[in-house]
This record gives C-alpha cells, structure tokens and sequence, in this order.
C-alpha cells in the first residue's frame, strides 16, 4: 500500500506558460497541498531529445549493428543508459502514480511525449518478453493522461468530425501504460482550450486537480519487479518466435 505518493509528472510542452503547464501547476499544487511528493518533467525545459538512438547508450553491445531492444537490454544490465534516460528512470522507479500531460497534435502525442516513452519505458526496464498487462513490470502502480486539444467536444463526439479520442489515445493507454503493468485511469481531457473562456479554464483545472488527487487516493502497490526484470529472460529472447 502507499500512503503519501511519490508522483511523476510529465509534461511535453515547449511553452512554459502554456494551459498544459498550468494544468501540472495546478495538479502538483493539490497533490502537494494533500500530503504527496511530486516531481516535474519538463522535457522541453530539460532538453530531452525525442529521437532514439545510439546516444541513448553510454556503450554498445555491438558497434556495427544498432538493435534498439538488444542495445536498451545491454545497457539495461551495464547501468549503460545516457544520463538523461537514466534521470527519468529515476523518476518512473520512485514513481507510485505516473501522469502524462500533453496536447494533441496530428492525433496524437507531441514528439517529445512520444520519445520519452520510446527512450525511458526502454525494453529491460519498464518491459521483458513475457511480461506485460496483468504481469507488467509496474503491476500495482497507477498512471493517468491529461490532454488538451484545439477541437471542441462536439468535434471528438461519436458524430463529430474527429471521431472520439479514445482510439486516439489508446496507443499510449494500452500499448504503452498497460502493457506495462500500470492501472491506467480514465483520460483527463480539456477540450477547445484555445476557444474557451477563464471559466471553462478554471473548470479544466479544477477536473485535472481532482483527477490526480482521486488517482492517488486508490489502493497502489510499488515493487521493484524492474530491477530484476531480465535475470530471467535469455539473451535476445526478444527476436524468437513465439
């Protein structure tokens, strides 16, 4: 059980006074005002790089050939992840709750939201071959995404132009956060935020406070499962059949 959480946010915007970064303002501010510890990744401020690579690694497994899972597995073993991916799997390790904050854009995630789940939920960290959804490494611990959009409601309704943003969001929900373990809540959504008024705004707020605080209220479980995650996975079990 957790008490007082350690809480993660994540926020993939590149302008601080952005609504995305009023809405980590406001959430960090009530989950602090109840007690919890809240760390803050601003990945636009911090200089996170989006783009997945041989930088990621501090030393390669195999110099001539560059396999994403196998080059994460090895670093994963060597303690060999660059010091901005080993800083954020600080983070997601201490995590209880974990809170993605993004806007939507082109139907999805910006590029910096979508590289910090390639480049930290790395394979031999966050996943193994084997274990996902109801044996995901994160088992126990809770996650939640708040977005914004340009669209109103109407827009992302069953009739409307865009369809719902459920299936937009599922890539991360599921494929991402379940997959991994998480118990994942319902999607904290502000819609239209640039045709909206101070009142719609403060209800915005309001609603994404309230989320993370009913979020951190629930029963979690923190193991370690990560740290020995690979100890029974054989080397490159990720390219057999099966």
């Amino acid at each position: 059980m957790c008490d007082n959480r350690n809480i993660l946010i994540v926020v993939a915007h590149p302008a601080p006074g952005s609504f995305n970064h009023a809405l980590v303002g406001a959430m960090a501010d009530g989950l602090r005002g109840a007690g919890h510890r809240v760390t803050v990744s601003d990945l636009a401020a911090e200089g996170f790089r989006a783009d997945i690579g041989r930088h990621d690694m501090r030393d390669m497994a195999d110099q001539d050939q560059f396999h994403i899972q196998a080059a994460q597995a090895h670093a994963a073993r060597h303690d060999g992840f660059a010091a901005d991916i080993a800083r954020e799997q600080a983070r997601v390790a201490e995590a209880d709750n974990l809170i993605l904050q993004f806007p939507l854009w082109w139907g999805g995630p910006p590029a910096l939201m979508k590289g910090w789940i390639d480049r930290v939920l790395s394979y031999g960290f966050a996943y193994v071959d084997g274990r996902r959804f109801d044996t995901g490494l994160f088992r126990g611990r809770r996650a939640m995404i708040s977005v914004t959009t340009g669209g109103t409601p109407e827009r992302f309704s069953e009739g409307g132009a865009y369809g719902p943003i459920g299936p937009l969001l599922m890539p991360i929900r599921k494929l991402a956060l379940e997959y991994m373990g998480f118990d994942v809540a319902e999607p904290v959504v502000s819609y239209g935020v640039p045709r909206t008024d101070d009142t719609a705004r403060q209800a915005y707020l309001s609603a994404a406070t309230q989320a993370a605080l009913t979020q951190a209220e629930q029963p979690c479980e923190r193991s370690d499962a990560w740290r020995t995650a690979l100890d029974s996975v054989p080397e490159e079990a990720w390219s057999r059949k099966g």
